[in-house]
């Protein structure tokens, strides 16, 4: 991709329901925060900036990216206040560049893969991109509304959706590509006359489809890769689709594994031939087998 890349990374939530004086984003999977394993793999796209909104714990978060050494190429922008994510996006408004793209993502969805993100750049010509997701029980989420020939027209909040919108499957993931040329002007006509009394940042659909700005999608590969963390029980779900992950993967490269599901990896593993690792191993920072 020839453009110039914006990564904004939100991450001023203050997660009241983690009930922990730890800000939400700097709670661990795999002992690493959340927002650092966003932050990696957002680096990985090699973005002209990459931009942190924070917010709840400011000081505390800043402290906790310099202190795992991610902290080098970062820009902060600070939400005084939690308005929406339209209002997040804004805050971060005057670091961007004027031309080139905005990618979208989240502090407390941290798993997030760099393949799927390329999938979005791949499609990106000038247009708007969103990554959506199709889930049997789509309840809490944004739905995706489209017209009679497929195309995306907006997103409607669960709250706002009327019981057809309601009964739509395809969500919305909040992950967008979004040109630079139009951004100041779509977060500048946001408003919060809804429901929630918010900014939504979903709003820029519509205004992209008014404005005859093309919509494109990907639809997500894995369930998880979306899902984000508002409370300890996600977060121990997410932790443990992480470990079923890294487990795959040492399968894959010819590792036994006596039970996938019952081991812990809380750093790196990597391991030769002919290696087997039986029940309720528990592996920490860097280590290589055989």
């Amino acid at each position: 991709m020839s453009q110039a890349i914006n990564i904004v990374i939100l991450a001023a939530g203050q997660g009241k329901r983690m009930n922990s004086a730890l800000p939400k984003v700097l709670h661990p999977i795999s002992t690493k925060p959340m927002l650092q394993h966003v932050i990696e793999v957002a680096k990985l796209l090699k973005p002209s900036k990459l931009i942190v909104v924070y917010g709840h714990g400011g000081d505390q978060v800043q402290a906790a990216m310099n202190n795992a050494n991610v902290d080098d190429a970062l820009i902060w922008a600070h939400q005084d206040k939690q308005l929406g994510t339209g209002h997040a996006l804004k805050c971060a408004l005057p670091y961007l560049d004027q031309t080139g793209v905005t990618l979208v993502l989240y502090g407390d969805v941290p798993l997030i893969g760099v393949t799927t993100l390329e999938q979005m750049l791949a499609k990106y010509q000038q247009n708007l991109v969103i990554l959506t997701d199709e889930i049997d029980q789509p309840y809490g989420y944004g739905r995706i509304v489209r017209n009679q020939v497929g195309q995306i027209v907006r997103v409607v909040e669960e709250k706002d959706a009327n019981a057809s919108e309601r009964a739509i499957r395809e969500i919305n993931t909040g992950f967008y590509l979004l040109p630079n040329q139009h951004l100041a002007a779509w977060l500048g006509q946001l408003s919060n006359d809804n429901s929630q009394g918010e900014y939504y940042l979903t709003d820029v659909v519509e205004l992209a489809q008014r404005q005859n700005v093309a919509i494109d999608y990907v639809l997500a590969p894995h369930h998880y890769e979306v899902l984000g963390v508002n409370n300890k029980l996600q977060l121990e779900q997410l932790e443990r689709f992480y470990q079923i992950i890294q487990a795959n993967k040492l399968l894959e490269a010819g590792v036994t594994l006596f039970d996938k599901r019952r081991i812990d990896i809380r750093g790196s593993l990597s391991a030769g031939s002919d290696c087997s690792i039986d029940v309720n191993c528990i592996f920490e920072g860097v280590v290589k087998l055989g």
